[in-house]
């Protein structure tokens, strides 16, 4: 990612149309391809299929907007159901990011048509309240959110798509902002989601505790109903150390969790792995 710096005054490129862009526009990107062999975040399989919804917030009291990844077997056999992965942005990012600079629709094909993971829905959100990164953040804007996907946004996606509706074929992930939210939610709603995946998350129950309304303290139940807790984080990553002292409580408490790490910052290439090794994980 990068900008011009022109006496003062930040521009993007004004001959590259791939920018950067959530709340506002951030830069220009470019980005270095693979050589011989082609990346997993590199379109290479058949696609599926990326669909817009509109839907009402209930709580939030107007109209949102979310995007449907919809794996190939999906259209392919209409009548057969499929699992589904609630997946979150970041702050300053929006619905669209993990499309555009995610690639999570490129990850699953590639995964899909390699039989590593198995066909999914997968359902990405606006984890913003107000506009603002705080907004997401909160306790309050966690509860609101909260409110929004398990009355508005689940039982839309169950009402369009053909999608189990068990808590088995239902998993909850997200990056930065996102993965405290699904953190937060998942193991707020335990028996609706099967795998919790939080990715470098700003906001965790261990250090807003109030936001888990007492949930982790609770080890024995979190193991009984959670299939997989997977956090991660970059040895890069500011946030590093608050997700050491974040498995060290939950190793304290007696909550069974995976840690996964590596030489990244706070940055995609580390999302696009986590998405990609933990969508293998789920479902099976």
């Amino acid at each position: 990612q990068y900008i011009f710096r022109i006496d003062g005054f930040e521009t993007i490129d004004p001959e590259n149309p791939a920018v950067k862009a959530g709340t506002t526009v951030y830069g220009s990107v470019v980005e270095i391809p693979g050589a011989e062999n082609r990346r997993f975040d590199e379109a290479y399989r058949p696609g599926g299929e990326i669909h817009t919804l509109n839907y009402r917030s209930t709580p939030l009291g107007r109209m949102r907007t979310l995007r449907v990844y919809v794996p190939e077997a999906a259209v392919r056999h209409p009548r057969q159901k499929f699992p589904v992965l609630y997946l979150r942005h970041g702050g300053g990012d929006n619905e669209n990011s993990w499309v555009t600079d995610g690639r999570a629709a490129t990850i699953l094909d590639n995964l899909i048509a390699e039989n590593k993971a198995v066909p999914m829905y997968v359902v990405m959100t606006n984890g913003l309240t107000d506009g603002s990164w705080a907004g997401g953040s909160t306790p309050e804007g966690i509860a609101t959110l909260e409110k929004e996907l398990l009355e508005d946004v689940i039982p839309l996606v169950e009402r369009r798509y053909r999608v189990h509706t068990d808590k088995r074929h239902r998993a909850i992930a997200g990056l930065s902002m996102g993965g405290g939210q699904a953190y937060v939610i998942g193991l707020r709603n335990l028996d609706r989601f099967c795998a919790i995946g939080q990715f470098s998350a700003g906001r965790s129950c261990a250090s807003n505790p109030r936001s888990c309304s007492g949930v982790i303290g609770e080890p024995q139940r979190i193991n009984r109903k959670l299939e997989l807790l997977w956090i991660s984080c970059g040895t890069k990553d500011p946030r590093y150390q608050g997700h050491l002292d974040t498995v060290d409580d939950l190793r304290r408490r007696g909550v069974h969790y995976e840690f996964h790490e590596g030489p990244w910052g706070h940055e995609w290439q580390f999302w696009r792995l986590q998405l990609h090794d933990f969508a293998q994980r789920i479902f099976k």
